[in-house]
C-alpha cells in the first residue's frame, strides 16, 4: 500500500488523480455531462474527419488541415476524457505510472500539434487572399503533407525527451495528483529530484511552440487584413472574411484559454484555476471546434447534405 502523504521513489508505481471534485454528491451528475461532453466530441470530430476525406468537394488545403485538426482534437481529449469519466466512478482514481507516461506523451503531442495546425491553417488562408493565383503551387499536396509530418516528428521527439526525463525523477513528496489527468506541472510538484533542467526544457519548447505559431497566426492576418482592405469589393471583402471567421473564433478560443493558464503569475497560479482552464481546453474546445467550423461554413453543410441525400436514396 503506498502511503497517500509522502513515498519515496521506489514506492511510487500507481498515483492518485484527485479528479475535478472531491464531492460524492457531484461525481453522477458530472459523470452524465461528462460523458454526454465526450460522446459530442467523438460524434462531432469523427463526423468532420470522415465527411473532409469522401467528398471530392472536400479536397482542398484548408479541408485538409481541418481534418488534422479535428484529428488531434479527438486525440488529447481521448488522452484525458475516457479516464476522467472512470475516476467519476471509482472510491480512488488509481493510474498507473506507466499509464501516467503514456498519457502525458499522447496528450502533450496532441496538443502541441493543434498549435501548429492552427498555424498552418492561418498560412493557408493567408496564401488563399493574398496570393490566390499561386495557391495551388505554394499549397500542394507534399507541403501540406510536409508541414504535417514535421509538425509530429518535432512534438513528438521533444515529448518523449520531457516525458522520460520527469519519469526518471523520484516521486517521494506525494503519489497524489491534484489534477484529473497526468499534466506535466502537476507531476513536477510531486518530485524531489533536482528537476531545474527538466523546467527549462519546458519552459523552452512552451515558449517557443506557443510564440512562434501564436506570430504565424498574427502576421498572416495582419498581411489578410491589409489585403481585403484594399479590395474595392463589397462582396469580396465579406467573403474573404467569412472564410475567415471560423478560424480566428477557433484560434481566440484556444490561444486565449493557453495564455491565461501560463501567463498568470506564480503567485496568482492554483490548481483549482488551472483544472478549470484544462477542462476548457481539453474537454470543452474540441467540442466547440467542430461546431465552430461546420456551422460557419456553407461548403462543409453542403457536404453534409450532399451526404445525407445519398444515404436516403434508394437502392435499385
Amino acid at each position: 500500500m503506498i502511503n497517500l502523504n509522502e513515498t519515496t521513489g521506489s514506492q511510487v508505481t500507481e498515483f492518485i488523480l484527485m479528479g475535478i471534485t472531491n464531492r460524492p454528491e457531484l461525481q453522477g451528475p458530472l459523470f452524465i455531462l461528462f460523458f454526454l461532453n465526450y460522446m459530442a466530441i467523438v460524434v462531432g470530430n469523427l463526423g468532420l474527419i470522415i465527411l473532409m476525406s469522401v467528398d471530392s468537394h472536400l479536397q482542398t488545403p484548408m479541408y485538409f488541415f481541418l481534418r488534422h485538426l479535428a484529428f488531434v482534437d479527438l486525440g488529447y481529449s481521448t488522452a484525458v476524457g475516457p479516464k476522467m469519466l472512470v475516476g467519476f466512478m471509482e472510491e480512488k482514481n488509481i493510474i498507473s505510472h506507466n499509464g501516467c507516461a503514456i498519457q502525458l506523451v499522447f496528450f502533450l503531442i496532441f496538443i502541441a500539434n493543434e498549435l501548429f495546425i492552427l498555424s498552418a491553417m492561418a498560412y493557408d488562408r493567408y496564401v488563399a487572399i493574398c496570393k490566390p493565383l499561386l495557391y495551388m503551387a505554394i499549397m500542394s499536396d507534399r507541403v501540406c503533407w510536409l508541414l504535417v509530418i514535421i509538425s509530429y516528428f518535432y512534438n513528438i521527439i521533444v515529448t518523449l525527451l520531457i516525458t522520460i526525463k520527469l519519469f526518471k525523477s523520484s516521486f517521494c513528496k506525494s503519489n497524489v495528483i491534484r489534477h484529473f489527468f497526468c499534466d506535466s506541472l502537476p507531476l513536477l510538484s510531486l518530485t524531489c529530484s533536482d528537476i531545474s533542467d527538466i523546467e527549462i526544457i519546458i519552459m523552452i519548447f512552451a515558449g517557443f511552440n506557443l510564440v512562434s505559431s501564436l506570430m504565424i497566426i498574427l502576421v498572416s492576418y495582419m498581411f489578410i487584413l491589409v489585403t481585403i482592405l484594399r479590395m474595392n469589393s463589397a462582396e469580396g471583402k465579406h467573403k474573404a472574411f467569412s472564410t475567415c471567421g471560423s478560424h480566428v473564433t477557433g484560434v481566440v478560443i484556444f490561444y486565449g484559454t493557453l495564455l491565461f493558464m501560463y501567463l498568470q503569475p506564480q503567485s496568482s497560479h492554483s490548481f483549482d484555476s488551472d483544472k478549470m482552464a484544462s477542462v476548457f481546453y481539453t474537454l470543452v474546445i474540441p467540442m466547440l471546434n467542430p461546431l465552430i467550423y461546420s456551422l460557419r461554413n456553407k461548403e462543409v453543410k453542403g457536404a453534409l447534405k450532399r451526404l445525407l441525400k445519398k444515404s436516403h436514396k434508394p437502392s435499385l
